[in-house]
């Protein structure tokens, strides 16, 4: 163990450089061509067997990709970022997904999840923001790093290193996925059935804060993740004069405008947590034009799949009433969604072993609930069903400012101790 610390210790710096680095080239959900550029470069050279590309994600699960001109715009940037022509050529479409393997001999299979992409937000640019004032913050418009996925990449990074200088003290098979579309839930789904988690034994994914909210805290298992949909719905309706003809027109506005009332007004489910949101509406042409167009963008949320499934269809016929009523078309198109899912107890005993063997954890907390939803829900969850184990560990970190504030920054010494962290589990599960 003194060897992982000294393995730790000779990365630490690189990590995090790679943080920064991600930091200052942030790219959304289906566009971190140059952010999977690096990683896949790096996991080459350290000898993992490396799947991008169509190879890790299946296009037709693809939920919220930008349109084909957006994306060629963004491999354009990021080829002048620095990223890897041909990689980046490899990934057209938006698939930016990551899946590497390190073998070393018979024995199970341990997954590891990382989130790489950024939030639509404009960084701050003052100078009691430490990203700005020392060089690192975003270059790339309405795009940041307020969640601390380029602190997970970072993570995957070092980790990969450490476990490929340790690879004759392993017995079994490292897997480490790097998931596009993490916010808005929109990645997991397309890697799983590209076969992210296929013969997965054990799961671990990983977050920087959240609930654990001071360097030494660490929480080694999670529950409550809420099983959600995200839907884009569009009416179509006829333009019409609004005074001289109003009866030639059909109002898409009105349709839309009941559909969320009336979204606000399903019933809630009895046997758990349900949510439902409106969170955009915008709907019209013109003052004196009956609005032939309009579109909502909601969620619905759930305890469990099957809460969220019953949110979801009850949303849908709320549509469709309202466009009978109207006499308008619609359409309705998922644009996100991943599984409910909690950390199987055996693998929270695991996390908090490791981390009383280490100094650095100082109040660890064996479970919390989550509240909210997290794609890496549906990686474990399907390890879960197919007789696998997994967690969700919520690091401690200091922070600037909460998650998705366009102040977020967090204090880097967390870097090491979660790759420590990662390295010592994976050594005590497959030593």
């Amino acid at each position: 163990m003194d060897r992982v610390k000294e393995l730790v210790m000779s990365v630490e710096d690189k990590v995090i450089e790679y943080r920064r680095s991600f930091h200052k080239y942030p790219e959304p959900g289906w566009t971190e061509f140059r952010t999977a550029s690096v990683v896949v470069d790096t996991l080459q050279n350290l000898g993992y067997e490396v799947r991008y590309g169509k190879d890790a994600v299946t296009k037709e699960d693809m939920m919220g990709v930008p349109s084909d001109e957006e994306l060629a715009v963004f491999m354009e940037r990021a080829v002048s970022q620095g990223a890897n022509p041909e990689i980046v050529k490899n990934m057209e479409g938006g698939l930016t997904g990551v899946i590497a393997e390190l073998k070393c001999g018979e024995g199970p299979t341990f997954a590891f999840r990382f989130d790489m992409d950024s939030n639509d937000i404009d960084e701050a640019k003052d100078d009691k923001h430490r990203p700005y004032r020392e060089g690192f913050s975003s270059v790339n418009e309405k795009a940041m790093h307020a969640c601390g996925h380029d602190g997970h990449t970072a993570m995957g990074l070092g980790l990969a290193e450490v476990l490929s200088n340790m690879k004759d003290d392993i017995k079994g098979t490292i897997r480490l996925i790097f998931q596009p579309g993490e916010e808005g839930v929109r990645g997991a789904r397309a890697m799983v059935s590209a076969g992210a988690v296929d013969g997965v034994d054990y799961i671990i994914g990983a977050h920087i804060g959240f609930q654990s909210k001071k360097v030494g805290d660490i929480i080694c298992g999670t529950e409550g993740f809420l099983a959600t949909t995200k839907l884009d719905i569009k009416f179509k309706g006829i333009p019409a004069h609004a005074a001289a003809a109003p009866e030639e027109g059909r109002n898409a506005l009105l349709a839309a405008a009941t559909t969320a009332i009336n979204l606000h007004a399903i019933t809630r489910h009895g046997k758990g947590t349900s949510r439902i949101n409106v969170g955009i509406l915008n709907a019209g042409q013109g003052r004196n034009v009956i609005p032939p167009n309009a579109i909502l963008k909601i969620e619905t949320r759930g305890l469990t799949s099957e809460i969220d499934d019953f949110m979801h269809e009850s949303a849908r016929r709320v549509v469709e009433g309202a466009a009978k009523m109207y006499d308008v078309d619609y359409d309705i198109k998922i644009v996100g969604g991943t599984k409910s899912g909690y950390s199987s107890p055996e693998m929270i005993q695991i996390i908090k072993e490791v981390a009383q063997e280490m100094d650095y954890f100082k109040n660890i907390t064996e479970n919390s609930d989550f509240g909210a939803a997290e794609d890496y829900s549906h990686f474990m969850s399907i390890v879960q069903q197919n007789g696998g184990i997994g967690t969700y560990l919520q690091i401690g970190a200091n922070m600037t400012a909460g998650h998705h504030d366009f102040y977020f920054d967090f204090d880097e010494s967390v870097l090491a101790s979660g790759v420590e962290l990662m390295t010592r589990t994976a050594l005590k599960v497959l030593g």
